[in-house]
């Protein structure tokens, strides 16, 4: 017979020869071993053995079931109790209801595909119990009753991201609990619409251990649900497009006196209008121009009569307050949306007879506006807002 018959042999037979036997233990050794070290692999990349509970993955709660029954077989201690580096044996079984008997076999069929295999972990894209009671909760909204009393919230919250007050920020979530937190008053842009937390109720420990709460949440296309506040994050963070919607701000704190290091970025100015336009007169002492620049007040009014931002008229400075550190821009935007329902409605006509509606113009007292640079100052002013009614500003809740 020639060398190629006998090669050709020699490769049938391997076919048939019995597996080499790795570390002296049997195939069913194997499997048990390398199902186990996919449970200590998981404990080691989340610092806690797998556990139950609806509110886990799917391949945790497989995990935590295994253990469990790896537990309360002796000859699959007795196996792996020397492989067992962070003392996962030692524990108890954790599942609510007892576990029937179950063979080495049995366990076997549970453990299969275990050796090189990734098919437990490649279940994690299936949602867990709570995830799909997160998504009803989301899904199911309904028609808000009052929804008249909010809605110039949106209102104002568009205009803030349009012009710059407000800006938004992705809801991040790490080492698996999710950084933000919720609180009544916040805004969140979720499944392209803006959400308002109208509402939070009181909180409660939930079945996992984690606290929650129940939200009113408002939409902008005039809907509303009663969520839970971990469902919303879940949403939130799923979402690829969901946002968190900053809070008005301006920047750093200033002060009327500058510490050693500051640097001057402008000034708040207050003008009162000197026209005999028959729509000023009666209101001269509560119509304010209200601007911040970041040069010379005076040389900015300085030909005030020739502008129709001014009323094409000369103007006395009531008030002005220095800025240190901080973004004009973004300040003046914030002073403009607070006193946004006492904007004086007036239209005049330019030098060339042109129609020219004033936007800058206010019917408020100089008080509310001292009381506006004030609330900015000790960071306060997002919890308030104009009250036309009372002339002053009160809080969002109605209280001043």
């Amino acid at each position: 017979m020639s060398d190629l018959d006998l090669d050709s042999l020699r490769a049938e037979l391997d076919d048939f020869a019995v597996p080499e036997k790795k570390g002296g233990r049997s195939s069913r050794e194997e499997r048990i071993v390398a199902g186990f070290d996919e449970i200590q692999r998981f404990a080691e990349q989340h610092g806690h053995a797998p556990q139950h509970g609806e509110d886990r993955e799917i391949f945790e709660r497989l995990y935590a079931v295994r253990l469990d029954r790896l537990r309360m077989l002796e000859e699959c201690r007795s196996l792996l109790t020397p492989l067992d580096r962070l003392g996962l044996l030692g524990g108890a079984a954790s599942v609510a209801a007892p576990i029937e008997t179950m063979d080495a076999d049995e366990l076997l069929a549970e453990l299969g595909g275990a050796i090189g295999s990734s098919d437990i972990t490649d279940l994690r894209h299936v949602r867990t119990s709570a995830e799909k009671r997160a998504a009803e909760e989301i899904a199911n909204r309904d028609p808000c009753p009052d929804f008249g009393k909010f809605k110039p919230l949106f209102t104002n919250v568009q205009r803030d991201l349009d012009t710059g007050v407000r800006t938004t920020r992705s809801f991040v979530k790490d080492a698996g609990f999710l950084k933000a937190d919720i609180t009544e008053g916040q805004f969140f842009i979720l499944g392209g619409q803006i959400a308002y937390v109208a509402e939070v109720g009181e909180t409660f420990k939930a079945p996992n251990g984690e606290y929650d709460a129940r939200l009113r949440v408002i939409y902008s296309n005039g809907t509303q649900s009663n969520l839970l506040r971990r469902s919303l994050q879940r949403a939130l963070y799923k979402d690829e497009a969901g946002r968190r919607i900053t809070d008005p701000s301006a920047g750093p704190l200033f002060g009327e006196m500058a510490d050693d290091g500051d640097l001057e970025s402008g000034t708040i100015y207050v003008l009162r209008s000197k026209s005999d336009h028959p729509g000023i007169v009666p209101h001269r002492e509560l119509i304010h121009k209200i601007g911040v620049t970041g040069g010379k007040v005076e040389t900015r009014i300085a030909h005030a009569a020739l502008d129709a931002t001014y009323l094409l008229a000369d103007v006395d400075v009531v008030a002005t307050y220095k800025l240190f550190n901080i973004n004009r821009t973004r300040l003046e935007n914030l002073l403009h949306r607070i006193f946004a329902p006492a904007r004086l409605d007036l239209t005049i006509e330019d030098r060339f007879g042109n129609p020219v509606k004033p936007r800058e113009w206010y019917l408020v007292p100089l008080s509310a506006v001292d009381q506006a640079v004030e609330k900015i100052r000790d960071g306060s002013i997002t919890k308030f807002r104009y009250d036309p009614q009372t002339a002053r500003l009160v809080q969002q809740d109605g209280s001043s």
